[in-house]
């Protein structure tokens, strides 16, 4: 299978890609591998790790980045900033809806049973309006390409997606490192997303919300995968960082404790699952939420970003309808494509599944991380023979899509410059407006011939340019 390579077809050089190529012809091998050493040193000096926990030992580990930026056209980014509002803007007309009235369900588009039965429903946000009726205020679309043309969309995060605090950093190292090269071309900026992050979050506060609104992060705490990333966006955009253990219900209204005295919350920034939320409404044993918070947020005294039952608009077995979403609810064709997905419940669909395990990639519904997936062509036949009991189990709980052949950029690897598959996960602010800055995280699979960009799976980060001409 062959992959189509960002930079060109060797012979001749894709426009965006001019600045790489200049660079690298330019820029000695030597001076490279100091960079990339001093690339690891900053991010190493900052403290930018994550956790692994599924392995022994200290889970914690320093994200490769990559020193060699992936380049995205103007006209490139237009396609997809289109591509990326429509999507999101049709995935909180479908969260609304099933809350709702269920129009699509009564219409046949979409599954009652996947729909009412699939354990992300939140029934418990029947008949709810929240603010400006945004389920999900920060998601994350993860979009792959296959050629020139042709960009996909792998799978959308609408819960708590992560990783905007690496596209951060990741722009700052290549600003540290190379501010000549920066400084030469016309690249959209990034800084500026805590703020519209601030600006979005502040616009869906509560209608009783009287002055400016007090915005919070709620963090698992220290222990979890992402905390960097909270404690890093916090600073950011100059909110209180707080744990379920210094919010406070009284009358159904959240208070933050703080030095002076209890303090009123509007809107509650969470990386917190549903299910630890509030051990009065979800599970009982709970030691990360907050009693009483799903009571202040169903009186409409808070708003919780992203809202509680957002996780059915990104659960596998429902990305397969998001393009009939679009024509239902927007009237418009998909600008977007999705990945072909043989969904593992229909008789029909398991029967090629089962046959064509060789060729397909087979995912949990409820799966994240790269993990609980098979890729079939890189697996063995005892490694497929083991997935296909499992299938046969419950195929409910698995997807499959043909084996992308997902683009790839050139990257710094020990033995020099390389083509590695990469991925891209944009991030759309959705509130009075939509908000997308240029650019995105792109992940990348550092070993040769990996298809599986996951941080936790030995993926590493690089820094994503959007031309602004």
């Amino acid at each position: 299978m062959t992959a189509f390579d960002e930079t060109g077809d060797g012979e001749h050089c894709r426009q965006p890609y001019e600045i790489v190529r200049r660079w690298l012809a330019e820029t000695p091998r030597e001076l490279l591998a100091l960079k990339q050493k001093e690339a690891e040193l900053l991010f190493r000096r900052i403290g930018i790790t994550f956790a692994v926990y599924a392995e022994g030992g200290d889970p914690e580990r320093l994200i490769p980045f990559d020193i060699v930026p992936r380049i995205i056209g103007a006209s490139e980014w237009d396609v997809l900033s289109r591509g990326l509002t429509q999507r999101v803007t049709a995935l909180n007309a479908f969260l609304y809806d099933i809350y709702h009235d269920r129009d699509i369900l009564r219409a046949g588009h979409v599954s009652e049973k996947l729909i009412l039965h699939n354990e992300s429903f939140r029934a418990e946000m029947q008949g709810l309006d929240p603010p400006q009726r945004v389920y999900t205020h920060v998601a994350g679309i993860d979009i792959v390409r296959t050629d020139a043309h042709n960009f996909y969309v792998l799978e959308d995060n609408c819960r708590t997606p992560s990783g905007v605090s690496y596209m951060l950093e990741n722009r700052e190292a290549m600003l540290r490192l190379f501010p000549d090269l920066m400084g030469r071309h016309p690249v959209a900026p990034v800084s500026n997303y805590p703020e519209e992050l601030r600006d979005v979050l502040a616009s869906v506060a509560p209608v009783n919300c009287a002055g400016e609104p007090n915005v919070v992060l709620l963090t698992p705490g220290s222990f979890n995968s992402a905390y960097y990333e909270h404690s890093f966006l916090a600073d950011e955009m100059g909110l209180e960082l707080v744990e379920g253990v210094d919010l406070r219900v009284l009358d159904n209204v959240v208070y933050m404790r703080t030095t002076e005295g209890l303090k009123r919350v509007d809107v509650i920034y969470r990386r917190v699952d549903d299910d630890y939320l509030d051990p009065l409404t979800f599970r009982a044993d709970s030691m990360l939420g907050t009693p009483g918070l799903f009571n202040a947020y169903r009186a409409g005294n808070v708003t919780l970003a992203n809202a509680c039952g957002a996780g059915i608009a990104d659960d596998k077995a429902v990305y397969p309808y998001v393009p009939a979403m679009i024509k239902f609810y927007l009237g418009q064709e998909p600008i977007l494509k999705n990945v072909p997905t043989y969904r593992c419940s229909e008789r029909d669909d398991f029967g090629y599944v089962i046959d064509h395990l060789h060729e397909l990639v087979v995912k949990e519904t409820h799966g994240s991380g790269g993990y609980g997936m098979l890729i079939g062509p890189h697996a063995t036949t005892a490694e497929r023979a083991v997935f296909a009991e499992k299938l046969k189990a419950h195929p409910d709980a698995y997807i499959a899509q043909p084996t992308l052949a997902l683009s790839t950029c050139p990257t710094y690897v020990e033995a020099g410059i390389a083509p590695r598959h990469v991925d891209l996960r944009p991030f759309v602010l959705y509130g009075k407006e939509v908000r997308i800055v240029p650019g995105g995280l792109t992940r990348v699979a550092m070993r040769e011939g990996s298809l599986v960009v996951n941080s936790s799976q030995g993926g590493g980060t690089k820094d994503t340019w959007v031309l602004e001409r």
